[in-house]
């Protein structure tokens, strides 16, 4: 019987929601073992003088825990 884990990552990127979604996905994966999914818990934009200057996503990543 597995057992599952969520951690909630934030990641950020100037270029888009894809692009910071792609990010904290990577950068979890480089983290953490076997990571099965993830999914969006909330995005947002930094915003300076009408011009978006960020993208954020947090994430819930679900990795396994090992025996």
């Amino acid at each position: 019987m597995a057992v599952a884990r969520v951690t909630e990552i934030i990641s950020a990127s100037k270029k888009s929601f894809e692009d910071a979604i792609e990010k904290g996905i990577k950068r979890s994966c480089k983290t953490l073992d076997d990571v099965k999914s993830a999914w969006i818990k909330d995005q947002k934009v930094d915003i300076d003088k009408g011009q978006i200057t960020e993208y954020r996503v947090t994430l819930l990543v679900t990795f396994i825990l090992r025996d």
